[in-house]
């Protein structure tokens, strides 16, 4: 478990360092906490787009997929399928990047991250049925347009109830764990 935990400590510091590099010519219009979360969220979200097109066209070859009780369309398919991979890299990458600095133990942070991702599963799912049975836009670039008007959901949701920062009376950030 230590070397595990060595290896997260290592990868933490790498990313936290390669995005903290480049930060200085964004420093004017917008915070570090912002920065660090569109480099994580743009990094996920590339793994995202990039999970989906390979589920979509090399697993299950753009056909429907049927498990005998239930069938799955090939763009729903690749959708439900890349889903537990991003969860755990956008969450361990939202806690130990993005909202590094989270009064709230891991435990409440998980469980509010997983309420803001099912949100965004319902807007991926209306989203690509409507995209792409209603007015039979391609998969890929519906699944592209519905994960920007995502992105802009979690950052606010993320920041403001899952990463949140407990404030005292004094403006100043509290150490107190719920």
């Amino acid at each position: 478990m230590a070397t595990i935990r060595n290896i997260e400590k290592r990868i933490e510091k790498f990313l936290t360092t390669v995005i903290d590099f480049f930060y200085p010519p964004f420093r004017k219009i917008m915070s570090l906490e912002l920065f660090r979360y569109g480099c994580c969220g743009g990094l996920n979200l590339a793994l995202e787009w990039v999970l989906y097109y390979v589920f979509y066209h090399f697993v299950f070859k753009a056909q429907v997929f049927d498990l005998g009780f239930i069938a799955f369309t090939p763009h729903i398919a690749a959708f439900v399928f890349k889903f537990p991979i991003t969860f755990l890299t956008g969450f361990w990458m939202a806690r130990h990047i993005s909202f590094s600095g989270s009064t709230l133990r891991g435990r409440t942070q998980i469980v509010r991250y997983l309420i803001v991702t099912v949100v965004n599963i319902l807007i991926n799912y209306l989203g690509l049925k409507l995209f792409v049975e209603v007015f039979h836009w391609w998969p890929t670039v519906s699944y592209v347009i519905i994960s920007i008007i995502c992105v802009t959901f979690s950052y606010l949701a993320n920041k403001f109830y899952s990463f949140r920062k407990n404030k005292t009376n004094d403006g100043q950030s509290s150490t107190h764990q719920e």
